[in-house]
């Protein structure tokens, strides 16, 4: 079966102004990579459709989104010191929420084995009330809310190495959507401590692994191994959606962790496989040097796909590396152990 993909030239049309580090060439990398990739023959190309006001309130405020809208058509500017949003934000910041929904309908009615939603701007630090972190409108959270709101049960598992604030605010006391991050730390925007487990109404349902710079992949290895295959069995996950920032590669110049492009195939292969086919879904979210994001891209489409291709080798460390107590604590703080 095939691996959907979508993207868009609109996704240009958000400027996000010069020297931003969130800027348009992002999705040129995003298509060499493509270009590149062993199973480039194999993709079918989407346009998205524009996610509707409705389906964005399953997450955000409607008072947010009516701000939002307002903001973009009065010339936009920004929405705090990182965040820009510009004239035609708006309705891009909706095609990059609506990629993850016809994905899902797609996927439902089996024209695919999985997806990959290649948009900007990321989502996953929008908040239900506001932007932040060069997100608009939380792309994952509005996929898994509709696939929560039709019974689904939806682990989200986030790889940028940047906390999914946004994305856990959503769904902090929500019992029908486990999200599980694991990212740098001290890193923005300050949260995500492994003791964050979800509200009153959902116990457990959020599972954070902060981890320290120069993490290697043996950890995030032992993280899906010791961490993420039984929080997804004990859930009973009938979808998985994968926020995959390339920022945790180790040439990303805005943080400090240790992965290759081979590292985001192995991750991705198996984090997906926790679902059957035709319930995966792979988010674009951070990732900041180009050439690291057309590697990672050529190795997550070959993931997605069940195709054996590592552009670099995997990366490992010492066996006391920092980053395993973190997946030990969580281990311990979720009664994985």
């Amino acid at each position: 079966m095939a691996t959907l993909l979508y993207t868009d030239p609109r996704f240009v049309d958000h400027d996000t102004t010069a020297g931003h580090p969130e800027r348009p060439e992002r999705m040129d990398a995003v298509g060499r990579g493509v270009a590149a990739s062993v199973v480039a023959e194999d993709l079918v190309h989407l346009t998205p459709r524009e996610a509707t006001v409705d389906e964005l309130a399953r997450v955000h405020d409607r008072s947010y989104l009516d701000a939002l809208e307002r903001f973009c058509a009065s010339g936009g500017g920004h929405l705090d010191p990182d965040t820009v949003a510009a004239a035609r934000s708006w309705d891009v910041a909706r095609l990059a929420a609506g990629a993850g929904l016809d994905a899902i309908d797609r996927l439902t009615a089996g024209e695919a084995d999985a997806a990959f939603l290649a948009v900007r701007p990321p989502g996953h630090h929008a908040t239900p009330s506001r932007a932040m972190g060069f997100c608009l409108l939380n792309n994952v959270a509005v996929a898994a809310a509709s696939l929560a709101q039709a019974g689904e049960r939806v682990l989200v598992v986030d790889i940028d190495a940047h906390h999914g604030n946004g994305t856990q605010d959503a769904f902090w006391d929500d019992p029908r959507v486990t999200y599980l991050s694991v990212h740098e730390h001290p890193m923005y925007p300050g949260t995500g401590m492994v003791r964050e487990t979800g509200g009153p109404n959902a116990p457990g349902t959020t599972v954070n692994v902060p981890v320290p710079a120069a993490t290697s992949g043996d950890v995030y290895r032992r993280l899906v191994d010791d961490v993420i295959v039984p929080v997804a069995e004990r859930m009973a996950a009938t979808w998985v959606l994968l926020s995959t920032g390339f920022d945790a590669h180790r040439n990303d110049p805005l943080t400090d962790l240790g992965l290759s492009s081979g590292d985001y195939y192995d991750l991705t292969k198996r984090i997906l496989a926790l679902v059957p086919a035709g319930r995966r879904l792979a988010f674009l979210e951070g990732g900041y040097d180009l050439d690291a994001i057309t590697t990672s891209t050529a190795a997550t489409l070959a993931a997605l796909a069940g195709v054996e291709h590592r552009p670099e080798p995997v990366t490992s460390g010492a066996a006391d590396e920092p980053g395993h107590q973190s997946v030990g604590a969580a281990r311990l703080i979720h009664h994985l152990a």
